[in-house]
């Protein structure tokens, strides 16, 4: 996503797709009982949790809060090469999960 050309061509897309997505995000994201827990448990545990995504980041806050894990998650990363700049941040050592059975699993 070029957000060079919308920034230039349209300046307060920001704005607009953050409210866009908080009138439908209650439509789209549910909580779930047993990732809510697993984000706790580790979050109680002292683990320092990230989240990285390619959408632009106000999405992906929407999507966090809406998801109850907002206040979970330490290092939200958005963008290009997301995965590897929340990989730098959260150093040698720490585990890419990418599925909610994966997230389930170390509970």
């Amino acid at each position: 996503m070029d957000v060079t050309a919308l920034d230039e061509q349209l300046p307060n897309w920001r704005r607009l797709l953050e409210r866009f997505a908080e009138d439908r995000a209650p439509v789209y994201f549910r909580r779930d009982a047993d990732v809510t827990g697993a984000l706790r448990a580790m979050h109680a545990a002292g683990v320092r949790v990230g989240v990285y995504s390619e959408v632009p980041d106000e999405l992906a806050r929407i999507a966090l809060s809406h998801l109850g894990a907002d206040g979970r998650v330490d290092v939200v990363e958005t963008g290009s090469d997301a995965r590897e700049r929340l990989l730098t941040v959260l150093g040698e050592g720490t585990t890419d999960v990418r599925t909610r059975a994966q997230l389930i699993a170390l509970r």
